[in-house]
């Protein structure tokens, strides 16, 4: 009886399978053909080259990447590919090497004087260093080298992270690691900020350090939106591109195949993006919660963390559970800016968003310090909302912050940029000129005439309470504040 039943489930979960191979394979079939931004992959070192490279090395194949896509996609492309809007044309005014500075690829600003420290910089899954320029300026201004590397697979084609593995992000973020303490110096503190998908890589190399005694242990973790959890579907985005191993359906690789209008980021995204992310992450929950068990993680440096309780894109839950939940009492603290809850947007949220907070956040006391970023009895001022490790009570503080008018939350993509940046900005400053400003456009028109779908643009893209989060950091790097670690053993 046991295997007639085993076999009749074998056969449901087959035809269900089928059917999605079916369905995903007829849609790959008539979607639009596929540009050579998404078919040109250009040469990039693997894992087992990097950790064999010095940073020279990883540089001259980082420019090996980017003139073969001058050569074999820029020089290339048909009459109707060559549009303002696009990226890698050469007369488009956000062709990067156009651009006062190419912000796609790996640099290193170096403080004026001796240097006091060194920070790595590690940007997310379809970005690039330009998204850590505003924090390594702050770095490098009080004496830090700071060192941001571009990851394997990105700022050059999106077809980039096709064949990708996060085990070459891995390798870059050890490779950039010993690059930055070089030319710091031994003995000086280092700090690791990681955005995203590099929240992740910075975490990972955090615990690997912690029992490889060949790695240099981080004095300080600074988490922007990390990729600690993400949606289940990543988890089978695999699935879902097995079509794609038919030329007649390359399109089912792709989640995303969308006009490429950012000059430092990729509008479209392959399946093996949110696989490699998945891949990364799962193992990463595994080894904070084995090192947790073992008592392990009481040497590990401070966590400081900046979350959007609502982000569309990682769970904001599994920073919680996963990493904070695990965390001794290390001097770590989790930051979380809440929804606007102004009485204008009161009766247009929905129902979940009065409990935001209480879904994500365990009761206190906890072991990390916490601040939440709040509207001030339901106005546009926000509060810092305080509860330390310990405690049952919060202390308030004004922070002489607004919540924007217009603004009913922030999102995934708008931690790490202030208000006035060049490209994301809600209010720009134009003294930085990149060709198109994607954060300040109120849009209004007829449906069906951009070449964009009008949500990628509504998404709120920068953030106001970005000084707040800049003198966090701060404190950290003059050896001020709560979140300062001790240096390692």
């Amino acid at each position: 009886m046991a295997y007639k039943v085993l076999k009749g489930v074998a056969i449901v979960v087959g035809i269900i399978a089928a059917t999605l191979f079916a369905v995903r394979a007829f849609d790959a079939y008539r979607a639009a053909p596929l540009s050579r931004w998404h078919t040109f992959k250009p040469h990039e070192l693997n894992a087992k080259e990097i950790d064999s490279s010095d940073w020279a090395r990883y540089l001259a194949a980082e420019n090996t990447a980017f003139e073969e896509v001058r050569r074999e996609v820029t020089s290339k492309l048909d009459q109707r590919e060559r549009v303002l809007a696009n990226r890698y044309f050469d007369g488009s005014p956000i062709y990067p090497p156009r651009l006062s500075t190419d912000w796609n690829r790996s640099y290193v600003m170096m403080p004026d004087g001796a240097a006091s420290g060194a920070v790595v910089l590690l940007h997310g899954l379809t970005d690039s260093p330009y998204s850590m320029r505003h924090i390594a300026r702050r770095y490098r201004d009080e004496g830090f080298v700071a060192l941001a590397i571009r990851l394997p697979g990105h700022g050059t084609v999106p077809a980039g992270l096709t064949s990708v593995d996060w085990e070459d992000w891995s390798a870059a973020t050890r490779l950039a690691v010993r690059e930055a303490r070089r030319r710091a110096g031994e003995g000086q503190p280092l700090h690791i900020v990681g955005y995203s998908n590099g929240g992740a890589l910075a975490l990972k190399y955090a615990l690997d350090a912690l029992t490889d005694p060949t790695l240099p242990r981080p004095h300080r973790l600074i988490l922007i939106s990390p990729m600690i959890g993400i949606t289940a579907f990543a988890r089978f985005a695999g699935f879902f591109g097995l079509p794609a191993f038919f030329p007649a359906f390359a399109n089912a690789a792709w989640l995303s195949v969308d006009p490429e209008f950012n000059p430092f980021k990729y509008n479209s995204f392959p399946i093996n993006g949110a696989r490699q992310s998945s891949l990364l992450t799962r193992p990463l929950q595994a080894q904070i919660g084995d090192l947790a068990r073992r008592g392990q993680l009481d040497t590990l440096a401070p966590v400081l963390t900046f979350q959007s309780v609502v982000d569309f894109t990682v769970s904001a839950r599994a920073v919680v559970t996963s990493l904070y939940g695990n965390l001794p009492a290390n001097g770590s603290e989790l930051v979380l800016f809440d929804v606007n809850r102004s009485s204008r947007f009161g009766a247009l949220l929905r129902p979940s968003a009065d409990t935001l907070l209480s879904q994500v956040l365990p009761q206190p006391p906890r072991n990390y310090r916490t601040a939440i970023i709040a509207n001030a009895d339901s106005g546009d001022e926000v509060e810092e909302r305080v509860m330390e490790p310990g405690a049952t009570r919060e202390q308030l503080r004004p922070l002489g912050l607004k919540y924007p008018a217009e603004v009913y939350s922030l999102s995934h993509v708008a931690l790490p940029f202030p208000i006035d940046d060049a490209l994301y900005g809600l209010h720009p400053d134009m003294r930085d000129d990149y060709g198109v400003n994607l954060g300040a456009m109120a849009l209004r028109g007829e449906r069906g005439t951009l070449i964009v779908s009008p949500d990628s643009l509504m998404r709120m893209s920068s953030n106001p309470f970005f000084p707040y989060m800049l003198s966090r950091i701060d404190e950290g790097i003059v050896g001020r504040g709560h979140s300062v670690a001790k240096a390692p053993n």
